[in-house]
């Protein structure tokens, strides 16, 4: 059985473009939502992802109805294939069910890899130089060198952690962490 699935970001855009390609590829069913495809949580679409039954094909107008990201489409795809589904976008000319389709979307899947191993190096590189001059990542300190030794009287003089930290506006595992080495 061939399922379509739609999805268009805003309430003020429509499908018919859509709907009317799927009904043109031979979609039996069409299932159509109105989110942003970043969301996380779309309903339509995984009541159809939970509708297909091995030997179907789940087919949209463009890759990017299907997935948030590259990632997320090619991990919807890779479980479409572990359960015998077949995948077809319509503009992308992409089918799995054949070889060729297959092939674009591994090289997709390969491509993705590669652009992720290059953001993780660009990241770790830029974490050098910035170490290299002097910086040190994470959050700033919520109190300053003079307020963490009057933090460490108040604690020796028999203040509870609470009231410090509230004294100071921060959080108590603020306390905590300048109190770690403090023995009472």
């Amino acid at each position: 059985m061939k399922i379509g699935y739609a999805r268009v970001s805003t309430s003020s855009q429509d499908t018919a473009l859509q709907i009317d390609a799927l009904k043109a590829a031979g979609c039996e069913k069409i299932y159509e939502e109105k989110a942003s495809g970043v969301k996380k949580d779309r309903v339509e679409l995984e009541q159809c992802l939970k509708s297909l039954r091995k030997g179907d094909v789940l087919i949209v107008w463009k890759l990017d109805r299907l997935g948030r990201s590259l990632q997320h489409l090619l991990e919807v795809v890779n479980d479409l294939e572990k359960k015998e589904i077949g995948f077809t976008s319509i503009t992308e000319a992409i089918d799995t069910t054949t070889s060729t389709g297959k092939l674009i979307f591994n090289i997709f899947g390969s491509l993705a890899e590669f652009e992720r191993s290059l953001i993780q190096d660009r990241v770790k590189a830029g974490l050098e130089v910035a170490r290299k001059k002097g910086r040190i990542g994470g959050r700033p300190s919520a109190l300053d060198e003079k307020q963490k030794e009057m933090a460490i009287t108040m604690f020796i003089g028999g203040a509870l952690k609470s009231d410090i930290a509230k004294h100071f506006g921060v959080t108590r595992q603020t306390i905590y962490t300048i109190l770690k080495d403090i023995k009472k």
